[in-house]
């Protein structure tokens, strides 16, 4: 599979599923958990992303049960899925190492420990 950029709640999806296997209700929670609350994922945003990383070979539906009467599903992250968040993972923390040294470069010209933002 050829490498894309992930939307954060797509990663965030198949962080909680590397987790091991959850419905929806768990994987809404847990993205929110993973976030510390910046991403609340709904129900219909969620399930048309789950229809596309199983379209895509990311994630496996991995059975249903009935629970008060209302048919859960329950979703795997695949290998595939491992090695594109394991990609994405890299991506961003190479993207955040040269962001930080880019940060330690402008201190020493800017104001020490303080950003300033002027007016234009």
């Amino acid at each position: 599979m050829s490498e894309v950029e992930m939307r954060e709640p797509t990663m965030l999806v198949l962080t909680s599923l590397a987790g091991g296997r959850k419905h929806g209700y768990a994987l809404i929670a847990d993205a929110a958990e993973l976030s510390d609350g910046r991403v609340q994922l709904k129900a219909g945003t969620l399930y048309a992303a789950l229809d596309r990383l199983v379209e895509q070979g990311l994630v496996t539906v991995a059975g249903d049960e009935v629970v008060d009467g209302r048919n859960r599903r329950y979703f795997e992250i695949t290998g595939d899925g491992i090695d594109a968040l394991q990609a994405t993972a890299s991506r961003l923390e190479a993207n955040a190492a040269a962001a930080r040294s880019r940060i330690a470069e402008w201190r020493p010209r800017g104001i020490a420990g303080q950003m300033q933002f002027g007016g234009i």
